[in-house]
């Protein structure tokens, strides 16, 4: 059975890296200068919503299913920082080649794991081969890697049933408690950073 990696990825703002980008004072808290990039932000499209590369990644959730059986756990700051949480994340993408799904994955939670990975030197030689190298079984890759948009090693749920239209997604809680299931339990990605502070 080829092993499923299903995950998830909250954020909060990257600090440091607006503290560099708009060379603010080190003397400035830190929720002020969230909401210097907030009102920014605001002030560029109406969203306080950050750029994907100024998400920093705080912890990503996992559910794996594979021969050995299923199991679910995150890996988190502050015990880990944030490079090396998405370094054994594609540590685990290496080590088991699944397949690996996700909501709106290809929107956002791929992109701004690529871009914090890029900013902390991660490798991931098996999720980045696209079937042209010499890697293990790497002509395989060339029809279906997890790059590629409608290749099946990475399966954006939401992508797919969208039809890969941007009109058609749907919120995940929303669609989930619809269905009668219980949709988000306790906090939504928005929250993340009231509780992080």
């Amino acid at each position: 059975m080829t092993p499923v990696l299903v995950f998830d990825i909250e954020t909060i703002p990257d600090i440091a890296g607006l503290r560099t980008l708009h060379e603010l004072p080190a003397t400035l808290a830190d929720a002020e200068v969230a909401e210097f990039a907030f009102q920014r932000q605001r002030a560029k499209n109406g969203s306080d919503f950050l750029p994907l590369h100024l998400q920093r990644v705080v912890v990503i959730s996992c559910a794996l299913r594979s021969d050995d059986g299923f199991r679910v756990w995150s890996l988190a700051e502050p015990k880990s920082g944030e490079g090396e949480i998405i370094q054994r994340f594609f540590d685990g993408v290496e080590k088991f080649t699944p397949q690996i799904v996700s909501w709106n994955g290809g929107g956002f939670d791929l992109p701004v794991l690529h871009y914090r990975g890029l900013i902390h030197r991660v490798t991931a030689p098996r999720y980045w081969d696209m079937g042209e190298g010499d890697y293990r079984d790497s002509k395989d890759f060339k029809w279906n890697n997890y790059i590629s948009r409608y290749h099946s090693r990475h399966l954006d749920l939401m992508d797919l049933l969208a039809m890969y239209q941007p009109r058609g997604s749907a919120p995940l809680d929303q669609l989930a408690r619809l269905m009668g299931l219980p949709g988000k339990l306790g906090m939504d990605g928005s929250a993340v950073w009231g509780a992080w502070l």
